[in-house]
């Protein structure tokens, strides 16, 4: 459900990044409070401008109506109630320690130190930051403050809003550190880990159609389809039509290595 609103592309609409959300203490719930609240004809507008970039399912066209952010809202809560918050005391960690990796520059270097120091893909030039961005675009303060928001999960190029009327925001990646791979399984040592987790994808519920396993795995449906013929030609997988889809799931054999790999 989330997936249309939050593409891949040169826009997202801003009503879904309010500033309400800067409050440390109940950042969450003040903002989903905001995406109910937007005006209507913002809401309208920047759901326009989205789909000139891209194509966007009739439900979210919808979304001028209050009761239809409702329940966009409730599916935001639920994602991060499952994707976020069991991370977020490392999350938090994170944040802090590039929190102070920004002060120490700020306190050694003043204003332009911590400026050069935000990361490799910001360049500061006095007067200029300049950033690596999808768009050619300039943002004026005309006096105006900047927040700069270090974020964990922008992994590309730094965001701002599309509007410049709003307050200007700059979200950038935070400096991650490299993640040391933890010793593959038996089974991801034998089929290798894309093709393990396409069988764990399409053990779970009734199978998996292609583009399930795509959004689930990060990789193209037509990678998924080669990786499913080699599982399907070893045994381990069962590939049926089912309406405009494929749908894949496990057959006894790959039912069993996935309960005995451990």
């Amino acid at each position: 459900m989330l997936l249309p609103l939050f593409p891949r592309a040169r826009y997202f609409p801003d009503f879904l990044t309010p500033d309400q959300s800067s409050c440390a203490d109940e950042g969450l719930d003040a903002a989903l409070d905001a995406i109910v609240s937007t005006p209507s004809g913002r809401v309208g507008r920047e759901l326009a401008l989205l789909h000139g970039y891209v194509r966007v399912p009739a439900w979210v066209r919808r979304l001028t109506g209050r009761q239809e952010r409702r329940d966009l809202v409730a599916a935001i809560r639920s994602y991060h109630e499952v994707a976020v918050r069991p991370f977020a005391d490392q999350i938090h960690a994170r944040l802090e320690a590039g929190r102070s990796s920004s002060c120490r520059e700020l306190l050694d270097g003043g204003v332009q130190g911590m400026l050069a120091g935000l990361g490799p893909g910001m360049r500061w030039q006095h007067p200029v930051l300049q950033v690596r961005y999808p768009v050619d675009r300039d943002l004026h303060l005309g006096g105006r403050g900047i927040r700069l928001v270090p974020s964990y999960f922008c992994w590309g190029s730094p965001v701002s809003l599309a509007d410049p009327g709003l307050p200007p925001v700059l979200i950038y990646p935070l400096l991650h550190e490299p993640i040391a791979a933890a010793p593959a399984s038996p089974l991801t040592a034998l089929l290798g880990r894309t093709r393990t987790t396409v069988l764990r994808v399409a053990a779970s519920g009734a199978g998996a159609t292609t583009g399930e396993i795509a959004r689930a795995v990060g990789i193209s449906p037509s990678s998924v389809s080669k990786h499913t013929g080699v599982l399907r030609g070893a045994g381990l997988l069962i590939s049926s039509r089912h309406g405009g889809n494929v749908l894949h799931t496990l057959t006894p054999a790959g039912a069993s290595m996935l309960r005995t790999d451990t």
